[in-house]
């Protein structure tokens, strides 16, 4: 009998690690695994904006995969996926084809603003190493142009974050501490430059309670960052934002803007004929996808309800909890045993502000400030841990005093 084909496609949180422990609990003559990645590396996605705001170098956010897999077990190739053929059970990719008998879906969004003219062409997102990198080489080159220009444009000190969310919070709160550090390099004033934040509805963090997302504003208000409530976005063009307010419109020159809202899924899936709710694919408790056994989805586009059937939100805890699951129920499938059931639980939300501050909800008890970005370091270090034992935590662990 031939060993059965396990393909993961995406290398995120909940993909590698479902890879990680299938290496663990899969001997090399019960299955074949391949991983598949654009990168060689995975990166931590709770590092991304201050890889973007410039207070943490990339390259520690990477890890390379080939650090974190047994290459003896699992087969690594770094290409996109195109289309998914579910019939014949393939997947082809920008340079082959693969076969599957059981497949694992780790990929992320896209992120997207329906009904926004240029803003694909004209706004900055936040979604992996590239982009974060881009966006902060693209906020120094403007402060760097408008340091050495003779004819000064006062858009190009002026930044606006769109869509709010955890991310838009978290980048606005290390961006603003960071502002300064900008400014005397490029011989700025630090007064000249405007940080916006633009958010749709009244609250800039959904699913936070009203303390923490008070105690958040006045943070951000205090440094400098001009918050802007039910702003609806018009329009993006290169050095102007457009929105309306209370029924008017509203112009920032500005030039740069970063869109940290809505997402996309990605079409590939819906094209396979995967059934999506809320832009993610609809799963049971098991992990595998409800039209279709052969298919397990981990991460962000797996659609997951709590004890309460609230939508639980795409973190990284979410995604590990998915990994163990599905890694644990694939070898269950490839030994005939029975699966077993993922039950989220409600998680706690946490947001960093900045270095030494920030906002968290953990088991119903509200933290603020320096002990809410320690919650946070040490749930990065201990997936660290969790992800490449000792040796990884100690070349990429976060043991900065606050």
């Amino acid at each position: 009998m031939n060993k059965p084909h396990i393909v993961i496609v995406g290398a995120g949180y909940g993909g590698i690690m479902t890879a990680v422990k299938l290496q663990k609990q899969l001997g090399k003559n019960e299955a074949e695994i391949t991983l598949v990645h654009k990168y060689d590396y995975h990166f931590q996605a709770s590092c991304l904006h201050e890889n973007a705001a410039g207070t943490l170098h990339q390259d520690h956010s990477k890890i390379k995969i080939k650090d974190i897999i047994n290459r003896s077990k699992i087969n690594f190739i770094i290409d996109e996926v195109v289309s998914i053929k579910r019939n014949s059970k393939k997947i082809k990719l920008k340079n082959k084809e693969l076969h599957y008998d059981l497949l694992v879906i780790g990929l992320g969004f896209e992120p997207r603003a329906e009904g926004t003219p240029e803003l694909d062409e004209h706004a900055y997102s936040i979604t992996d190493i590239n982009s974060a990198r881009f966006v902060r080489e693209h906020i120094e080159y403007n402060f760097a142009s408008y340091a050495n220009a003779i004819k000064k444009d006062e858009s190009s000190l002026n930044i606006v974050i769109g869509g709010g969310g955890i991310l838009g919070v978290e980048f606005a709160g290390e961006l603003i501490n960071q502002i300064p550090v900008i400014c005397r390099e490029y011989d700025i004033e630090k007064t000249q430059v405007h940080l916006y934040m633009l958010e749709e509805g009244k609250s800039f963090l959904p699913g936070f309670d009203e303390k923490l997302v008070h105690y958040a504003a006045t943070s951000l208000q205090s440094r400098g960052v001009e918050m802007i409530h039910n702003a609806k976005l018009k329009e993006c063009q290169a050095n102007k934002v457009i929105y309306e307010s209370e029924g008017k419109e509203h112009t920032i020159s500005a030039a740069t803007f970063i869109w940290t809202g809505e997402v996309q899924a990605n079409p590939v899936f819906e094209k396979a004929g995967l059934i999506l709710k809320n832009k993610k694919i609809e799963i049971y408790p098991n992990m595998h996808t409800t039209i279709d056994d052969s298919i397990f989805v981990v991460g962000e586009y797996a659609y997951a309800v709590d004890e309460n059937g609230e939508e639980v939100l795409p973190t990284a805890k979410k995604a590990l909890e998915e990994a163990a699951v599905a890694a644990k129920n694939i070898a269950s499938k490839i030994r005939n045993k029975e699966l077993i059931s993922c039950r989220p639980v409600k998680q706690g939300v946490l947001a960093t502000l900045g270095r030494d501050d920030g906002v968290a909800a953990i088991q119903n008890r509200r933290v603020f400030g320096w002990k809410a970005v320690l919650v946070k370091r040490i749930s990065d270090n201990y997936y660290l841990f969790q992800l490449g034992g000792w040796q990884l935590l100690l070349k990429k662990g976060n043991f900065h005093l606050l």
